[in-house]
């Protein structure tokens, strides 16, 4: 596999190991017994550290100079537990304790304690080590494993099979956000590509290319499944469209189509808490056509990943109420009584909940979804699940507001001279003009910039699809 670095704790016992993700019961999927996505590399800064949760557990990310790659720690200090993520890589390029100090290596050990006498070696302790878990890099994304250590060097990495044939000829979009639903919903949702033509009628579907969805299942079982759409999307216009299921948290569409060349539907979904998950993104294609991938080869990433939070957010609300609403007629296990599934649109949602309930693969369980959040802005908040974390979108909001600050600036200054110059000297005809009308397209610059700064925040209320026929957005921005 591409570039898959492979890093454990040191202290890791040898033990018998799995050879497919969900650990070694072939009639129990255990979600910790897999690599799961945290981060793509591209947004990941190693001067600081990083933090992240994984099915309740708190990491802290960090760049390991002396082993050139990516950490990561239980994000506790084994001395009073505070966060690791709140401290710094210190100039010997280790993990440093924002509380008192004490720093580690790579690979978890204690390698300062500043507290500590000259000639004692408390840092030499098993229990001053900081926990590691293996990390791995493949496919432009960060993953870690949460199970047994032991297991992770012979657990496969959920992998995206057709990137793997060494064609340097994909365009790919990317996108990641933090969701208000669980990962099973997440992935319930987008292996269900029939409601596409209604949810995100206007936006990146069309509510005409809706009708009759005959899918069937290829294979199943722990491991997964796969299945194909015969006619495909938009009526039979497009071609055939095959779905793979990589369990426990992968899946991606792939359509070869005339009129645009190849185009996978790539999704990660990595649980967080219940009730939360982080969605990882890829969107590959392979035009027939140069023009296509120039375009977006061109187009800054902020610009599509504002598009794509606006896509998101389509079915954000709805798929928040609808989880709780199945949790309160019995879950997943009954799910054939809460759900009416008469079509065969929903086959493969039936196979994800079929394998959910054969498998036990719930990555919380017993645990039971918190109250739901009746606040649409919050909901639908953008800074927090996206922004702060994207390199791309960070430093986008970062010059938006500096403009603001220019326009502002260069607005009072055009003011000024228009109305001082003419009291001093005379000005050559047209140039007071021109000051009044620099000063306001200054002031409308950055109106349109703090339009522009609230998409970095906040998301629409209205989706497209509840729009008069007559408009295109609208909507709270």
């Amino acid at each position: 596999m591409e570039n898959q670095a492979l890093l454990q704790p040191t202290q890791s016992p040898p033990c018998d190991r799995p050879q497919t993700a969900g650990g070694p019961d072939p009639e129990r999927f255990d979600w910790k017994e897999a690599w799961h996505p945290l981060f793509f590399v591209s947004d990941l800064d190693p001067r600081q550290p990083h933090r992240f949760t994984l099915l309740d557990q708190d990491l802290v990310i960090w760049w390991d100079q002396a082993g050139n790659t990516w950490r990561a720690f239980e994000d506790q200090c084994p001395h009073r537990l505070a966060p690791l993520s709140q401290g710094r890589i210190n100039a010997a390029g280790q993990l440093e304790c924002p509380y008192h100090g004490w720093a580690f290596s790579g690979a978890g050990d204690c390698e300062v304690i500043p507290q500590q006498a000259a000639k004692a070696q408390a840092q030499l302790a098993q229990r001053a080590c900081a926990k590691a878990l293996p990390t791995a890099i493949h496919q432009g994304l960060l993953f870690a494993y949460a199970g047994d250590a032991c297991n992770a060097d012979t657990t496969q990495l959920p992998t995206v099979d057709p990137l793997e044939d060494g064609d340097d000829s994909w365009v790919m979009l990317t996108m990641f956000r933090d969701l208000p639903y669980d990962a099973l919903t997440l992935l319930e949702n987008v292996l269900d590509p029939s409601h596409l033509p209604y949810t995100h009628h206007k936006s990146v579907g069309n509510r005409v290319n809706a009708g009759p969805t005959q899918m069937n299942l290829l294979t199943q079982d722990k491991s997964g499944f796969t299945g194909i759409w015969p006619e495909g999307p938009r009526l039979g216009k497009l071609g055939t469209q095959t779905t793979t299921f990589v369990a426990p948290n992968l899946m991606w569409h792939d359509l070869t189509s005339q009129q645009f060349g190849r185009t996978l539907t790539v999704v990660y979904a990595t649980p967080t808490h219940k009730g939360q998950c982080r969605l990882f993104a890829k969107f590959p294609f392979k035009f027939p056509s140069k023009i296509p991938a120039l375009f977006i080869q061109l187009t800054p990433t902020w610009f599509s990943h504002l598009n794509q939070n606006g896509v998101l957010e389509d079915d954000q609300i709805f798929l928040h109420f609808q989880e709780r609403y199945l949790e309160k007629l019995g879950g997943s296990e009954a799910y054939k009584q809460a759900f009416y599934l008469p079509t065969k649109a929903d086959t493969f949602v039936v196979a994800l909940r079929d394998w959910v309930n054969r498998y036990g693969a719930d990555p919380f369980p017993g645990q039971r979804l918190p109250g739901a959040i009746e606040n649409l802005d919050l909901l639908l908040d953008r800074y927090t699940s996206h922004t702060q974390h994207c390199a791309s979108c960070r430093g986008a909001l970062q010059n938006v507001q500096r403009g603001k600050v220019w326009a502002i600036a260069l607005a009072a200054l055009a003011w000024a001279l228009a109305t001082l110059l003419p009291r001093l000297t005379p000005l050559p005809v047209g140039f007071e003009a021109a000051l009044v009308i620099l000063a306001l397209a200054a002031l409308a610059s950055r109106y349109g910039l703090t339009q522009l700064e609230r998409k970095f925040y906040e998301g629409r209320t209205v989706p497209p699809r509840n729009l008069p026929e007559s408009q295109s957005t609208g909507g709270k921005r």
